[in-house]
């Protein structure tokens, strides 16, 4: 196990995350992927999907990137039939989700008629917009936000792309494999490099990439 880490310290350098997941067979492997993780975690327990890890572990799902509140079961309801329809779980990043809302899909997952789950977007303002357009990026899924001209309630399956996997803690989220295109994440990647590097760029903004 100690020279799987090593190696994958190597392949991922400090710009990579690793993590550990329990496996199907009984070797140990490395599997290097593509993906981002930012600290926020799920907005409620009830979506727990492993007990034992306290985690939220979803294989395909789709996903719904909101900039703006959601305050009404209604704005999502093409979401969660898309979700029904395709077989699929749902996770849902908004900037703000209504209680009502919150406690409707929750009942819905323990009610086993929905696989779901709701972060909250991670930071404020133009951080928040910025980190939402990497998720869109790096997912190819619609990012709904206030001057885009389509309602929540107007969301098509095309809209909520699929990504590999998602697990979500308490503390933080991993999503991998997204659907968005190589060639745009590996520019968005030298921007924010680019960013990084340059000597003009405060240590606060620096955290915030």
């Amino acid at each position: 196990m100690g020279k799987l880490i090593l190696d994958a310290m190597e392949k991922v350098g400090k710009e990579g995350v690793i993590t550990v997941k329990e496996g199907k067979t009984i070797e140990d492997e490395l599997v290097a992927t593509e993906g981002m993780r930012f600290d926020r975690g799920f907005t409620s327990a009830y979506f727990i999907t492993d007990t034992k890890s306290q985690k939220v572990e979803f294989e395909k799902p789709l996903i719904l990137l909101s900039e703006k509140n959601i305050s009404a079961v209604q704005d999502i309801i093409p979401a969660l039939e898309a979700s029904t329809q395709m077989r699929r779980p749902l996770i849902i990043i908004a900037e703000e989700i209504d209680r009502e809302a919150l406690a409707v899909y929750i009942l819905n997952k323990l009610r086993g008629q929905l696989q779901v789950a709701a972060v909250k977007a991670l930071g404020f303002g133009d951080n928040r917009k910025s980190i939402l357009g990497d998720l869109g990026i790096l997912t190819n899924a619609t990012v709904f936000t206030v001057k885009l001209d389509i309602k929540l309630e107007k969301a098509t399956p095309e809209m909520l792309e699929l990504t590999s996997s998602i697990t979500i803690t308490k503390e933080d989220i991993i999503i991998l494999n997204g659907e968005g295109s190589v060639d745009v994440i590996a520019q968005r990647c030298e921007q924010i490099r680019g960013v990084m590097n340059d000597p003009s760029t405060f240590d606060y903004e620096k955290e915030k990439l």
